[in-house]
């Protein structure tokens, strides 16, 4: 993107180099057509220049003013691979020349862009090596130079890039690009257009893998979404019900283009909305991309305030339903050029991106950048040949990590982009996530009616007591999605009006991430005698203290009982086999008492509650190993 706009910024008007005294040429034919070629740029007659220009410089070949004459003629009709050779024509005439030095400059920037880094790199030491500069050049050349030794030695150490296009019926139209899939890989979405010019209409198509694992015919992803304005750049959360997308046209419009929402209930997206203030605003808002439970959206925006001219904003949407005001990534990510087209991975820490202000290859690249205690890392281009001098843009990774999708696109000087299709890649190892992601999905229940429940599933992180994800399940099939990551102590809740809650926990600081679970969640009535497992409750061996990370399963106990005022709980301690039967009930009872003790002394009536120890009396399986004696180990409450 920037090899066009660097380029136009140079160009605005005609580039005329006044006759100088004396010229450097001393032929009377040569200066008689160069100031012919004078008066008719003042006509607007530059074909006829360059031809007057040529017959300069047949006569004289190191006339450098007839070169760069002719190098802003060429600028001026925007044909700028002319203009670049003129201008390395005017430096090769007279190396080093005060009348060369913007030449250098322009150069080295078409080179660059071009992906000719040697040729480039020479060109900004000439324009560095004269004594003086305009400030602005200045930067511009240092800053052109740190990015064109960055290339050539990115060139030396390629990654391993692989990419090849989906089959065709996945690039059937003109252009398709900006494609995001469903965390289970199972459903690609993507936006296409019938042509190659911006008013073109644009869609939201979606495919299928098949049980053969081809991809199906894509198809319009639904008519309430899809209108003959134009609609794309949209993004899903990892369940597959929630999408946002972008549209220039609505009649709702706030702006230059807007974020949309659809919510999908069984196979039907509802009728889009307008997410208003304050995602949208007055500006141009485009490009999202959601966590995966959909309560984190990243998208794009030029509105004031920002770091850079397009960045990177945030919003997080609190527990009513709101999105709170959009808060700018920061000058980590964001630089004072464009950074567009973000990815948040669904675990939630690696946020892949496209930057022109970051060291690159030109143009548009490539960049991940993972969140650590609540900050970004310093952003870590892609490599090549991953990103080169075109623009790259528009990346998904999935969620386990090794598979990438992504748009090439082709573009044209003077026709724009002209082809875009969709490839698949093996994610290069400097590019993988930090963190892996897998995810459970399932269906919830009633025990005893066997009925699917609208369920709100909740997934903590029981070391920092932080609520990651909360996701609801779906009230039509009672499906969920929850992703899981890598690296963290996970306590899972389950609940739906009228029924005990269900908790779980899922430990993967000690493992890795195991493939896709199924698990179907039962959740018990609100009836006399049921019970449940305290599964994140946790006590050093031998301990009745307990442990920062039960905090959150305390606190959900907290809330059930102040939810259902009704209730009395018992609360009963169980150990394994190991030791004496007195001994261990008295523990037992003691483990009981601290959770009966944390209940109080967060506001339950103290009536309310029983506690009880059963040593090893009530195991709930054999004692035989270390696996099993520590499923005998646990705390349960029994309604009275």
């Amino acid at each position: 993107m920037r090899k066009f706009v660097t380029i136009v910024i140079l160009t605005g008007l005609v580039h005329v180099v006044l006759a100088q005294s004396p010229l450097t040429t001393s032929d009377k034919r040569a200066i008689k057509f160069y100031n012919e070629a004078g008066e008719q740029i003042i006509y607007r007659q530059f074909n006829e220049a360059l031809i007057s220009l040529s017959k300069a410089i047949d006569r004289d070949a190191s006339f450098t003013e007839a070169y760069l004459r002719k190098a802003g003629i060429y600028r001026t009709l925007a044909n700028f691979q002319l203009a670049a050779e003129s201008f390395q024509q005017a430096v090769d005439s007279r190396p080093g020349h005060k009348l060369n030095q913007g030449a250098y400059l322009y150069t080295a920037d078409h080179y660059y862009y071009s992906g000719n880094y040697n040729k480039a790199k020479e060109m900004l030491e000439g324009y560095l090596s004269y004594p003086t500069f305009k400030p602005k050049e200045e930067a511009r050349a240092r800053s052109l130079l740190a990015n064109t030794e960055f290339a050539i030695e990115g060139i030396k150490n390629p990654v391993d890039f692989n990419p090849t296009p989906l089959p065709p019926k996945m690039n059937a139209f003109k252009l398709q690009y900006f494609p995001a899939l469903t965390v289970d890989n199972n459903t690609i979405i993507f936006t296409r257009r019938l042509g190659t010019q911006p008013n073109h209409d644009e869609d939201i198509y979606y495919s299928t893998r098949e049980p053969s694992g081809q991809w199906s015919e894509p198809l319009s992803i639904s008519r309430n979404i899809n209108t003959r304005m134009n609609e794309g750049t949209c993004t899903i959360s990892a369940d597959g019900k929630t999408l946002i997308f972008t549209s220039c046209q609505g009649s709702d419009s706030l702006g230059s283009c807007d974020l949309y929402i659809s919510k999908k209930t069984g196979q039907d997206w509802s009728e889009p909305q307008n997410l208003g203030e304050p995602i949208n605003s007055t500006s141009w808002e485009s490009q999202p991309t959601l966590s995966a439970d959909g309560r984190t959206l990243y998208f794009v925006s030029n509105r004031s305030g920002g770091i850079g001219l397009r960045d990177i904003w945030f919003s997080i949407l609190d527990l009513d339903g709101n999105w709170g005001v959009p808060e700018n990534a920061g000058d980590v990510i964001n630089t004072p050029e464009d950074d567009i087209s973000p990815f948040i991975h669904v675990n939630g820490q690696s946020l892949y991106f496209a930057s022109e202000g970051h060291p690159g290859f030109g143009g548009l690249d490539l960049f991940l950048s993972e969140k650590s205690e609540g900050s970004w890392t310093k952003p870590k281009n892609l490599g090549y040949p991953l990103n080169d001098h075109q623009d790259q843009a528009s990346l998904f990774i999935t969620s386990d990590g090794s598979k990438g999708y992504y748009s090439h696109e082709k573009s044209d000087l003077f026709q724009g982009l002209i082809e875009g299709k969709i490839y698949e890649f093996d994610v290069p190892e400097n590019a993988r996530v930090k963190n892996r992601s897998n995810f459970l999905t399932g269906l919830v229940l009633d025990s005893e009616s066997k009925e699917h429940l609208s369920a709100q599933i909740e997934l903590y992180d029981l070391d920092s007591r932080k609520l990651l994800s909360n996701v609801s399940s779906d009230p039509g099939d009672g499906s969920y999605y929850l992703v899981l990551t890598e690296g963290g102590n996970y306590g899972i809740y389950a609940t739906s009006p009228g029924h005990l809650f269900k908790n779980m926990n899922f430990n993967y600081i000690e493992k890795d991430i195991d493939d896709p679970q199924v698990l179907d969640i039962y959740l018990d009535p609100v009836k006399t005698g049921y019970t449940a497992v305290l599964n994140n409750i946790f006590f050093d061996t031998d301990s009745y203290d307990l442990k920062e990370e039960s905090i959150t399963e305390l606190e959900e106990v907290v809330k059930f009982l102040s939810q259902n005022a009704e209730i009395k709980m018992q609360i009963s301690g169980h150990t394994d086999n190991v030791g004496t039967e007195n001994y261990n009930k008295t523990l037992s009872l003691n483990r009981a008492r601290s959770v009966s003790d944390f209940l109080i002394s967060n506001g339950v009536d103290e009536n309310r509650l029983l506690s009880r120890g059963f040593g090893s009396t009530q195991p709930v399986t054999d004692n035989d190993s270390e696996e099993t004696r520590s499923m005998n180990r646990r705390i349960e409450f029994k309604i009275l």
